[in-house]
């Protein structure tokens, strides 16, 4: 790369799904760098929500380089996500008009009930079309995206499973690895935050760490996206060939739809 010829940076790389990410050192200087990262990544930063953000640059061959602190630490386990914690900072996001706004101005995608049904449908297999259980469930999100698109859009993460949580060694959380942010209802993170790691007879209490009520009209739209997040990961599993992945969301999705507390965990 450019970059490392220029400046006497090493790369290494880091673990991550974009393979952008690298450590960066140069003499005793140490530094989390990545290829093209969200422009919201500046706001974030400011608001403490990210490890700082030290410059951007970009590079020889056009991609935009971001350089953070480099921060010792680890993610978060299953059991801390259901901490109050983690809790305080979602609400934090969500509720945040700064981050909104800076999101909506850097070009953030507004992401509608609608629009995921559509993710859900273009170029589906035959196979997943003529599913009893799965052509069933997409009939019954239909009916109800009406109701579900009234809803405020705010600041969502997006993929907020454990493995983007960092709390570092001096007992500072962060939530990193932005580049799935969106303007949507908050339920599409809650849904996936609590499906996966709070038992369902916490979320009252979880919830009001949040700092919200476990309404029903509040778990009808966390159920609603949980049943529409696992039936685009069921596609992306069957586009993958990784079917015993997509079977085990099947039945995950019989679960949910059937109102049993049953959750995969990540």
């Amino acid at each position: 790369m450019d970059f490392e010829i220029d400046s006497g940076w090493k790369l290494h790389p880091v673990g991550g799904d974009t393979g952008q990410a690298y450590m960066g050192t140069r003499a005793e200087e140490k530094l989390f760098l990545k290829r093209n990262s969200s422009p919201f990544l500046a706001a974030l930063s400011v608001e403490g929500i990210t490890p700082r953000l030290m410059w951007t640059k970009r590079i020889g061959n056009g991609d935009v380089l971001t350089a953070q602190e480099w921060l010792n630490g680890r993610v978060l386990t299953k059991e801390e996500m259901s901490s109050p914690k983690v809790a305080k900072l979602i609400s934090r996001i969500h509720n945040s008009a700064t981050l909104r706004s800076m999101l909506a101005r850097v070009g953030g995608e507004v992401v509608t009930p609608d629009q995921l049904i559509q993710k859900y449908e273009e170029k589906l297999s035959l196979d997943l079309q003529n599913h009893p259980l799965l052509s069933l469930i997409i009939k019954t999100l239909k009916t109800e995206s009406a109701v579900m698109s009234k809803v405020d859009t705010k600041v969502c993460h997006g993929d907020i499973y454990r493995k983007n949580w960092l709390l570092s060694d001096e007992n500072r959380l962060y939530l990193v690895d932005w580049d799935s942010a969106m303007l949507c209802d908050p339920a599409m993170d809650l849904s996936m935050l609590l499906c996966q790691y709070v038992s369902k007879e916490n979320w009252v209490d979880w919830l009001e760490h949040y700092d919200a009520e476990l309404t029903e009209e509040l778990k009808n739209r966390i159920m609603w996206y949980a049943l529409m997040n696992y039936l685009i990961q069921t596609k992306q599993h069957h586009k993958e060939t990784r079917f015993h992945e997509m079977n085990k969301d099947i039945l995950i999705l019989q679960s949910l739809y059937q109102g049993q507390n049953y959750f995969s965990n990540k």
